[in-house]
């Protein structure tokens, strides 16, 4: 299910996803820091409604043994859903809305999908993170895909100049 996202949201996923930790902590680590500081947890985020082409979304959390849930946006959910590794549903009626329709047999590729997290976000970003999936390539002994993390470590120093 396609949902258009920020630039900064989208590489606060990205990061989040790629492991990659900033020097400084960005807001959803923020906001995961202090549900763990209050002895909160996190235990689902939900894309509840699509209203008028936006999406909203809630966080389910728990604390002192009560359950609450927060209005977010999905962005902001996903990105702290993804720190507290907390599950994401989707409403059926946003599924039906707004979903894909997927074929039997479907398959996810992942590195199209790292590819369109790139797009979204700030290609000098992604240059450090280039280099390291270049050493474990070549540590994995897989010169295909050497060559190719080479090649766009070599646009992605172009456009930086």
């Amino acid at each position: 299910m396609p949902i258009i996202i920020g630039a900064f949201e989208a590489q606060a996923i990205a990061l989040e996803l790629e492991k990659i930790q900033p020097p400084r902590p960005m807001t959803h680590d923020l906001l995961r820091d202090l549900m763990e500081q209050v002895g909160g947890k996190v235990i689902s985020v939900v894309i509840s409604e699509l209203r008028d082409g936006t999406f909203y979304a809630r966080v389910k959390f728990v604390h002192e043994g009560e359950e609450f849930e927060l209005d977010s946006r999905p962005s902001d959910a996903v990105a702290l859903a993804v720190r507290v590794e907390a599950p994401i549903f989707v409403s059926d009626e946003v599924l039906q809305e707004a979903g894909l329709p997927a074929e039997d047999d479907t398959e996810i590729d992942l590195n199209e999908v790292d590819e369109d997290i790139d797009e979204l976000t700030d290609p000098f970003s992604n240059l450090e993170r280039k280099h390291s999936q270049l050493e474990k390539a070549i540590a994995d002994e897989n010169y295909e895909k050497a060559a190719e993390l080479r090649d766009e470590i070599r646009r992605l120093k172009t456009l930086k100049q």
